[in-house]
């Protein structure tokens, strides 16, 4: 088993959501973060205040998965997520050593 974990846009979740659930994938977590890279946060305005944001805002997507869904789930984040400008995300690939579901003691790939 694997656990994918994906920072993305924000803009680009509904989208990468739709590509993963036609995969099949019938769980994954998902939740706000904030972050800095490459790209720079963009002057607001709140209340005709100007100011400059030092982290700009993303969605983490965490997925574990069986070993021979991996490629098609990155292929999937990969195309849909992507516009070519700086900031489009990271994505990075753990091993994931078990499962176990609480309600049924069910364990390794049977959890999932």
């Amino acid at each position: 088993m694997k656990k994918i974990e994906a920072i993305i846009r924000t803009s680009k979740f509904e989208d990468i959501h739709q590509c993963i659930a036609g995969l099949g994938v019938k769980f994954f977590t998902f939740y706000e973060v904030k972050g800095m890279g490459m790209e720079h946060a963009k002057p607001q305005t709140y209340r005709g205040i100007a100011y400059e944001p030092a982290y700009i805002p993303r969605t983490k997507i965490e997925i574990v998965t069986a070993d021979e869904h991996v490629d098609d789930i990155i292929n999937c984040i990969l195309t849909t997520g992507r516009t070519g400008e700086v900031g489009d995300g990271k994505i990075f690939v753990y091993e994931a050593l078990q499962a176990y579901r609480v309600r049924n003691n069910d364990t390794g790939e049977e959890a999932l």
